[in-house]
């Protein structure tokens, strides 16, 4: 009877248990019972935040986020008004607000299947409003118009859903790869022809630097060489002067001079053989001590 009891007692427990229902703040809670939403005077019954009650094995409770969800899907196409392709990345932020009525569009309440819809309907919204402006107008000037123009439509399209649209945003905006390419290519192809024009220029502006220069050494060497040259004939005409003059006072200390400058070259190497007429000349000053 104790083993009884005890099992009662669990099962009593068991039931009480599984026949509470806990719902977490930002939820919501919908229940279905044989597979039809339980209804209080025709409307769905939505349960709020809190402990409640339920039919044990026979109800099945669907829980619901009341919070704000980021819908951040992959960019897509669309084209403007000049027949331009752009690829964008956009995200929305959305709240359910009638529950009942998202239960009953999205299949149960399923998130995937209510984002899927709710993409679908942003995208062909944005398509709507990139395809009124041209490629400068969504990107320089009108983004904040086409976005606010972008929730308001997708706020009248989304209420189908029981959905409320809070935000609709433009991340990013890019052409797309296949284009971006060849305007990357075009680009590089202008750089590279302004690069060798440059090079073209450099080199030109270097041979008219190097032949300025050239020419300004080769007058500046001529100019050297011919003071070089003025001031040497200069100085050799000075030096046959005061030879001349010097001769012309001593002409025998001259001439003994330039005799002891012949000796001193001839006798500069000792094996320096000449044959000379002991009665030459040469000897003369050598014969006598007085030169005579």
């Amino acid at each position: 009877m104790g083993k009884l009891t005890a099992i009662i007692i669990a099962l009593i427990i068991a039931i009480g248990l599984s026949s509470l229902m806990v719902v977490n703040e930002g939820e919501r809670a919908i229940v279905s019972r044989f597979g039809v939403i339980i209804k209080v005077d025709g409307k769905t019954k939505v349960y709020q935040p809190g402990l409640h009650l339920k039919v044990p094995m026979l109800d099945k409770v669907k829980y619901l986020d009341a919070r704000i969800q980021t819908l951040d899907g992959q960019a897509d196409r669309f084209v403007t008004s000049e027949k331009k392709d752009l690829m964008v990345d956009s995200y929305v932020k959305w709240k359910i607000m009638d529950f009942e009525r998202y239960y009953l569009s999205t299949n149960g309440g399923q998130k995937a299947t209510a984002e899927s819809l709710l993409q679908r309907k942003i995208n062909n919204d944005l398509r709507t409003e990139f395809g009124r402006r041209t490629i400068k107008q969504i990107v320089s000037g009108e983004r904040d118009e086409m976005q606010s123009d972008a929730l308001k439509n997708a706020a009248d399209s989304a209420a189908d859903l029981g959905i409320k649209v809070v935000d609709v945003r433009v991340k990013q905006i890019n052409l797309p790869a296949n284009v971006s390419s060849s305007i990357y290519q075009r680009m590089r192809a202008e750089r590279q022809a302004v690069a060798k024009e440059h090079r073209a220029q450099g080199r030109e502006q270097a041979e008219i630097i190097r032949a300025k220069t050239d020419a300004s050494v080769t007058v500046q060497i001529a100019e050297a060489q011919r003071k070089a040259l003025t001031t040497r004939g200069e100085g050799d005409a000075l030096a046959a002067k005061i030879y001349a003059d010097a001769y012309t006072k001593a002409p025998d200390l001259y001439s003994f001079l330039r005799s002891l400058d012949a000796y001193k070259a001839s006798f500069a190497n000792g094996s320096n053989v000449m044959i000379l007429d002991p009665d030459s000349e040469f000897f003369k000053y050598m014969k006598s001590p007085m030169g005579q």
